[in-house]
């Protein structure tokens, strides 16, 4: 069984993290818990995760809606049967429309499965992942936070927790990745509920539409 987060132990989480972490409980008395993000492991999912890389979340979500007026349910059969036109016309560039292709010939391939990646530990789900074209580090990590809601894991690819911890944690703005993991080791086992609260106080400090706003990304890769 592999440690994960729920609505059953969630804020308890976060008031644990808040007792170990007094930046992190400044967080929470300024701002209240954070949403449990979490989405449904579907093609549609990983089709939202392509398109939110390196754009805005509007960006990306006025892309899948439309993907979703034009073929109803999002499903590998029914992006195939799209020409790239049509794709482009849903806001898909040239390279997130081969990605997204790459990934539901995949699927449609029996070459990957979704299904699968819930029993896999969290190493071989990354590894499946990044074998797929077009899908990264980042790609996995939110994958595994959102979907698996697997319990510890920190994006170092995501540019709105990243600043958010050198806010946060008053590091010069030139820090290195490789310096800011060390930093997260003190939220260890719990990186992805730490990671939720950042997240929390990167929107509530930036984001006037916060209600609406699903969720943050920001590849730097």
């Amino acid at each position: 069984m592999h440690p994960v987060f729920s609505s059953d132990n969630f804020q308890t989480i976060c008031d644990q993290l808040g007792v170990s972490d007094p930046d992190l409980k400044l967080i929470l008395d300024t701002y209240g818990y954070p949403p449990m993000w979490t989405r449904k492991n579907t093609f549609e999912t990983l089709i939202h995760i392509i398109l939110e890389q390196q754009v805005s979340l509007a960006s990306a979500l006025a892309a899948l809606n439309k993907l979703r007026e034009r073929i109803g349910k999002v499903t590998p059969e029914n992006l195939l049967a799209l020409t790239d036109e049509e794709l482009k016309a849903c806001y898909f560039s040239r390279q997130k429309t081969v990605y997204a292709r790459a990934l539901a010939e995949a699927i449609v391939s029996k070459r990957f499965s979704l299904k699968a990646l819930q029993k896999l530990p969290d190493t071989e789900v990354r590894q499946s992942i990044v074998s797929l074209k077009g899908l990264g580090n980042w790609s996995a990590d939110i994958y595994l936070m959102f979907v698996l809601n697997r319990l510890d894991i920190f994006p170092l690819g995501d540019l709105a927790a990243i600043n958010a911890l050198k806010e946060v944690k008053k590091l010069p703005a030139h820090t290195s990745k490789e310096d800011i993991l060390p930093v997260t080791t003190l939220w260890q086992p719990h990186r992805t509920v730490a990671t939720m609260i950042l997240w929390h106080y990167y929107l509530s400090t930036r984001v006037k539409s916060y209600g609406k706003v699903e969720k943050v990304a920001g590849s730097l890769s």
